[in-house]
């Protein structure tokens, strides 16, 4: 039965995460994610929850990665300058192996930038910002309703890989005020922990396993393991054995490319058969829906093709979805930053790609990819 009701971007994403039992959040107010803080110290306690202010964005992180080790699952939230100081702490969750769920709510940038303003820059940074090589995981919701159950997928995603999942949305859909059904949870089937099970002494922490996803061993299940952020081999131990490394390294790549159907997401519509092929997320990707529309109204056969799931990028999804199309229009509102990956995936076909690029701190309208569209294609 539907469960209609009018929340807060940044609302609905506390709201998604207690639904997907987080039970840690730790974090530090800072615009425009503020909400989420707040919200949390008022929920988490309800539900036996722990909710702490911590003195700065790389304690935070720490702080999660400690909890999720403890066996909790386990949030923060941040913005701009914040996500930019996590990241080494998110490397050492990549390379520990350890559940976490990071908001990124985009703002304009760079550093101390426009804190009340959208922005799409975040992108990039979300999967190369830690040092070192590793595959990141970024869902980028469009509205406030997906806002709620992409944030209860990142916690099954990350439970299931042992993982950290970012979740982006810019500023405008973070104090978006929209009708959402809470009762659209998302199942939780297969997004668990695989815990470790059999003898203590033939254990191993990281050990190879079909799906690259070792058991994870939580505190007073007596097993002895050993976690590190330095390379490591299956005992936990630290090793700098060409070897080894190779295989630890390659298995944090190999576990997300092995289980990339289960990662991905995305919408196609009206991409069989399109002149041009509109590739658009988060909130610019509503603006481009509206293009559309306009568009084949004015016989211009347009598709718009969403990732939901920005990285791991469905490519083969969208390799399909411009099969038939001579044209691809990105628009987004940064510099081009996803301009330069889908220029990548097009680079052994005939399409021309071009960007629609944004970074004045405003939203990206319909008739502004109307008018570029109409540009494109006279080019």
């Amino acid at each position: 039965m539907s469960k209609l009701t009018n929340l807060q971007g940044n609302r609905a994403c506390v709201l998604g995460a207690i639904e997907a039992g987080c039970r840690f959040f730790a974090g530090y107010p800072i615009t425009p994610s503020s909400e989420i803080a707040e919200n949390m110290a008022k929920e988490l306690p309800a539900v036996a929850g722990t909710f702490v202010q911590m003195e700065d964005e790389l304690a935070s992180m720490a702080a999660v990665i400690g909890a999720s080790v403890g066996g909790a699952r386990a949030m923060t939230a941040t913005s701009g300058p914040g996500f930019s100081l996590m990241q080494e702490n998110i490397g050492y969750a990549a390379m520990t192996e350890t559940p976490c769920v990071i908001i990124n709510v985009m703002r304009g940038g760079p550093s101390t930038g426009m804190p009340t303003r959208p922005s799409q820059a975040d992108i990039m940074q979300a999967r190369w910002g830690t040092h070192g090589d590793y595959s990141a995981i970024l869902l980028t919701p469009w509205s406030v309703g997906e806002i709620y159950t992409e944030t209860q997928r990142a916690f099954g995603l990350s439970e299931a890989l042992r993982v950290p999942v970012v979740v982006a949305f810019d500023e405008s859909i973070a104090h978006l005020v929209e009708s959402v059904d809470l009762a659209s949870a998302v199942s939780k089937k297969g997004m668990i922990r695989k815990k470790a099970v059999g003898d203590n002494k033939s254990f191993a922490p990281y050990a190879v396993t079909d799906d690259c996803i070792p058991p994870m061993a939580l505190p007073g299940d007596g097993f002895r393991t050993h976690t590190t952020g330095l390379t490591h081999g299956e005992d936990g131990f630290p090793t700098q054995e060409p070897l080894a490394a190779e295989r630890a390294v390659g298995r944090l790549l190999e576990k997300i490319r092995v289980n990339q159907s289960r990662i991905e997401r995305y919408e196609s519509s009206h991409c069989a058969g399109a002149d041009i092929v509109i590739v658009a997320y988060g909130i610019t990707a509503r603006a481009a829906c509206l293009a559309q529309e306009q568009l084949q109204a004015a016989g211009i056969q347009c598709g718009v093709f969403r990732p939901q799931t920005l990285w791991p990028f469905p490519e083969l999804a969208f390799r399909k979805s411009i099969e038939s199309a001579g044209h691809v229009l990105v628009p987004e509102m940064n510099a081009g930053q996803l301009l330069v990956e889908i220029q990548r995936l097009a680079a052994a076909s005939d399409k021309s790609v071009a960007g629609l690029n944004r970074i004045d701190g405003e939203n990206i309208s319909p008739s502004m990819i109307v008018e570029r569209v109409e540009a494109f294609l006279d080019e």
